[in-house]
């Protein structure tokens, strides 16, 4: 009952917000301001009423007629929530278009902030099932951060691109991404975050089988790791390049690296590592062992004969 009666308000205010783009003898302009309040307000009834796909029809209708009368801000509004109900219905694909273009207007209405972060909400929401486009939001939020030159929100957005690149384990894109995030840190005078994304891009180079681009990494920007860091991934870069898998899983395990995200823990933990030469001379062995246990079963079965 209560969901019928939401119903039956959202289309008394459709017919109210219709009523307003009429124009006559005595009315020559459309009223889209207030037509684009009732189209908001009867979005509103309808997710009361749990009717997704009008509640988002009504809030793109908003949007429109609020962009007809400049008001850029409620016009970008309506399609951000247009989008968060696209969620609830599944759309992901019209998650990441709505949220583009309510980006846009809060950009035409100069609030540069909140232009980004409705791209980073969109991003978190689809990254799970669509990755690639994702990427695509959290490169914008980027971008727009960096044109109102604020490094420091860029890295922001920086970071949760490098984690995702990591999960989709695609370490290429990762590596470079972290390095330009190590700059974004270093341009806007924050260098305590600094640290972690060297540890990080270190284990990443490691983990795509490049153990030498982790050497060059830390020679780089080694300067802004602590004491215990430089001696620990050091000693980690010398394990895999002397096929030390033996000291590399334990260096793999050092506190600060299982204290680091999630993705980059996990990537650690995960890292394929080196036969240590213990290893393969106990393999040896072992392979000695079987051999000659299987030629005295053949002798006794020659006596037996």
């Amino acid at each position: 009952m209560a969901a019928n009666k939401k119903v039956e308000e959202a289309l008394a205010h459709i017919r109210d917000a219709e009523k307003c783009l009429k124009t006559g003898l005595l009315k020559w302009n459309p009223d889209y301001d207030e037509a684009a309040d009732y189209y908001n307000k009867a979005a509103v009834c309808y997710k009361a009423a749990r009717q997704h796909p009008q509640c988002v029809q009504c809030y793109i209708k908003a949007s429109d007629n609020y962009r007809i009368c400049r008001s850029y801000f409620a016009a970008a509004k309506a399609l951000e929530n247009a989008s968060l109900i696209s969620k609830e219905m599944g759309e992901l694909d019209s998650v990441a278009q709505l949220a583009e273009r309510a980006c846009k207007l809060y950009r035409d209405n100069g609030t540069v902030d909140t232009a980004a972060m409705v791209l980073d909400k969109a991003a978190k929401i689809i990254e799970g099932t669509r990755p690639q486009r994702a990427v695509d939001l959290y490169k914008q939020a980027v971008d727009i951060a960096l044109c109102e030159a604020q490094p420091r929100r860029a890295a922001e957005y920086q970071s949760k691109l490098c984690r995702l690149y990591v999960r989709q384990h695609m370490l290429i894109e990762a590596a470079e991404a972290i390095r330009t995030n190590i700059t974004f840190f270093r341009d806007g005078d924050f260098t305590d975050p600094i640290s972690r994304e060297v540890v990080a891009l270190v284990l990443v180079q490691i983990a795509r089988g490049d153990h030498i681009a982790g050497e060059k990494a830390l020679k780089e920007w080694g300067a802004y790791v602590t004491p215990e860091e430089m001696a620990t991934l050091s000693a980690l870069l010398e394990a895999f390049d002397e096929q030390d898998g033996e000291a590399a899983r334990r260096l793999l395990r050092a506190p600060f690296i299982r204290s680091m995200d999630v993705e980059y823990s996990k990537l650690a933990r995960d890292m394929d590592t080196p036969a240590s030469k213990k290893e393969e001379a106990r393999n040896g062995e072992e392979g000695l062992e079987g051999s000659s246990g299987a030629q005295g079963g053949d002798e006794e079965e020659l006596d037996l004969c």
